[in-house]
């Protein structure tokens, strides 16, 4: 696509929240809109709801005129970003929420940035603003089925979700919004007083009530409760993605590998335990905990009261999963067509990187999990969705030095070719990048430095799925050795997998490799034997992951 043409599909795009302001340029060409790729991020830290009090009183000011100009000239400054990325005028829009509502000069504010940009504020009312939210939600991962919440800074939105084949369902009004956001929690709090007072207590009676009203009047449909995997809540806005940061430095598994809160999941019990994080950010480490800024540490407390409300509040939650998903992701999203939300991310992503005989690669990697048509019981992670993706990412990394193939795929999804991809779980981060490791010799080809990580990821695996994701990517290092280039020009592989017991009675997976362009064996070049041998070692159990794995029996023909 030539670049002026690629041009007409970039979207600018100005967030003005309560606690900042956040600009961005989107790129939403047909191919890869469905991840929303970000040319261009930034923030601004001016925080509108804090700019409407005063340390004397809590009654609200109207916006001052120097936090005005701020604005301006941040606004100012994102108009020349967007000529240099040459953004359509008419694709560039400003949207703001609680703050901006409801200031006392809200209209004062409005017509001076439209004077001095000539771009008019699109104001988003409270139901709208939570149905932005929950589309945000929406597109963070490929499916989302239960309650979302959105924390702002001035208010916070509850309503639940349901997603199918691109379509989006919701509360018929979107959603109920209430005046407990971080910003505005943290204010109330400080004039309820002690914790344990009459005022706070009363305080608390308020939020709890509230929740208990939105819960009923959202009337959540009884097949998200009857869910066999339970409730599952969904939580965006930056006081909840501080809060699962806090989580993240927190988890069992130390460091944890993935950096980034989208897809990142915590069990009801450690979502709920807000001692321990009250405990963390009270520490004098607290500077040091990833993504925690000094304002982030400072709104805790108040997060931490509203989820202890939460938790008396709602219905009883299975997972919690943290999204980045806000009000940029949600109006994008909401424009796109079905077609493209129900397009799998992980598969949007790689696509770029797909050689030519991608259908047939992919028919050869699900023939090692399959038999006969029917599935292997593998893990319910190795759908036709995941292992496309695997499929089109096969070759990413072939061209770089050997001392670095493996290593650079390991951090493919968190840091490297596919780390900003929007809408994969950590799981699908961390099954694609062991996956594309072990398809360049794995473990063994790793660095140092890279071993601690490889170990940190497979920890992040349920069950199985560690064993089949190096059981499957050392058989796409038979396929990738064979076929080169990506491109099948003759069949020079065939494979066939049976599903079979040992003599004493344990599941084994027997997997023939048939090489129609050789008349034996012999002929086999030293490569694809090296790559066949792997695919056998991935059966002896000292290869096992975390002593669970299955007898492999390889065959050639």
């Amino acid at each position: 696509m030539a670049n002026l043409e690629r041009c007409g599909y970039y979207h600018g795009l100005v967030d003005m929240g309560s606690n900042g302001i956040r600009f961005s340029i989107t790129d939403l060409s047909p191919p890869t809109a469905r991840i929303l790729p970000t040319l261009y991020l930034s923030r601004a830290a001016i925080s509108l709801y804090d700019a409407q009090f005063t340390l004397s009183s809590n009654e609200p000011i109207p916006i001052p005129q120097e936090t005005i100009r701020r604005v301006v000239k941040a606004l100012l400054r994102f108009k020349s970003t967007c000529h240099d990325f040459n953004v359509p005028e008419d694709q560039i829009r400003i949207v703001a929420t609680e703050a901006t509502r409801k200031a006392t000069n809200s209209q004062e504010f409005q017509d001076v940035i439209h004077e001095e940009t000539g771009w008019k504020v699109q104001l988003l009312e409270k139901e709208v603003e939570g149905r932005v939210g929950a589309y945000g939600v929406a597109s963070s991962y490929a499916n989302v089925s239960g309650l979302v919440m959105d924390l702002g800074g001035g208010s916070t939105q509850l309503t639940w979700i349901m997603t199918a084949d691109g379509d989006v369902s919701m509360y018929e009004k979107g959603s109920v919004s209430l005046p407990y956001g971080a910003a505005a929690l943290t204010k109330r709090l400080e004039a309820a007083g002690a914790k344990g007072s009459k005022t706070y207590k009363s305080f608390e009676k308020e939020v709890m009530g509230d929740l208990r009203d939105a819960v009923r009047q959202i009337e959540i449909p009884k097949e998200l409760l009857r869910e066999e995997r339970g409730l599952q809540l969904y939580l965006s806005g930056g006081g909840f993605r501080g809060w699962g940061f806090m989580l993240m430095s927190q988890h069992s598994i130390r460091p944890y590998p993935i950096p980034i809160i989208n897809g990142f999941r915590a069990k009801e019990d450690s979502f709920h335990d807000t001692q321990a994080v009250r405990a963390a950010v009270s520490s004098e480490d607290t500077p040091d905990i990833f993504r925690i800024s000094q304002r982030r540490a400072s709104q805790i407390p108040a997060v931490a009261f509203l989820v202890d409300c939460l938790s008396k509040a709602l219905p009883s939650i299975k997972d919690v999963h943290f999204c980045q998903g806000g009000v940029r992701e949600g109006m994008h999203f909401a424009e796109m067509e079905p077609m493209q939300r129900k397009e799998d991310p992980i598969v949007t992503a790689t696509k770029g990187y797909a050689r030519e005989s991608v259908s047939e690669i992919v028919d050869l990697l699900l023939a090692a999990v399959q038999k006969a048509g029917a599935p292997i019981p593998t893990p319910l992670e190795f759908d036709t969705a995941l292992i496309t993706a695997f499929a089109q990412a096969l070759y990413a990394h072939a061209a770089f030095p050997k001392d670095v193939c493996a290593g650079a795929a390991l951090r493919s999804t968190s840091t490297g070719f596919f780390a900003s991809t929007h809408g994969i779980s950590h799981e699908q981060r961390a099954i694609v990048a062991i996956l594309l490791c072990e398809r360049y010799g794995g473990f063994r080809s790793i660095s140092r430095t890279e071993q601690d990580f490889y170990h940190g990821l497979l920890q992040l695996l349920p069950g199985d799925v560690s064993w089949w994701c190096m059981y499957l990517g050392r058989v796409a290092a038979v396929v990738a050795t064979v076929y080169p280039a990506g491109v099948v020009r003759e069949q020079r592989l065939e494979m066939r997998t049976l599903w079979t017991a040992t003599s004493k009675g344990k599941d084994k997976v027997c997997i023939s490799f048939h090489f129609p362009t050789l008349s034996r064996v012999g002929e086999m070049d030293e490569a694809v034997k090296d790559a066949l041998e792997q695919v056998d070692k991935a059966g002896k159990k000292k290869n096992w992951v975390a002593g669970r794995g299955f007898k492999v029996e390889v065959e050639m023909r």
